[in-house]
């Protein structure tokens, strides 16, 4: 068997309902911007960066789609995680969420909603919906 090296992650793909209003959120949410854009078949897709290229997210709009609303109950993508070395840094992005206008709820299960932050033994987790639904979480070590 060839060794390879364990690949790092490049970027996330989604597909959004209004290219516009996604770009608008995820510009506002973590302070990342356009780098670059272009068709796609039957689409547009759009490369939303940080200047380092650390976070990646390219939101993609198809002529074809319905308009539904995200469900991880279907087969595709079940959420996004991402990872802050501290429940802290959790904490402050659970108070920017909310200045951004995730609003608190008792379940993050609807757009633009958020979740109480829950202590589990494998660390703890904040989960928040976009504009289509799509669940994110952030995930910071127990006992950090």
């Amino acid at each position: 068997m060839t060794a390879v090296a364990l690949p790092k992650l490049h970027h996330i793909a989604i597909t959004v309902t209004d290219l516009e209003a996604s770009t608008g959120w995820y510009q506002r949410i973590f302070g990342i911007g356009p780098v670059m854009e272009a068709p796609h078949d039957g689409g547009w897709q759009r490369m939303l960066a940080d200047p380092e290229m650390e976070l990646v997210i390219v939101l993609h709009r198809h002529d074809v789609n319905q308009g539904e609303a995200f469900s991880e109950r279907r087969t595709g993508l079940d959420h996004f995680g991402m990872g802050v070395p501290t429940r802290a840094e959790l904490e402050a992005w659970q108070a920017h969420l909310e200045e951004m206008g995730v609003l608190p709820s008792a379940a993050a299960d609807r757009p633009c909603t958020q979740s109480p932050i829950a202590d589990t033994p494998y660390g703890s987790i904040l989960v928040f919906r976009d504009p289509d639904n799509i669940q994110l979480e952030m995930f910071s070590p127990p006992n950090s």
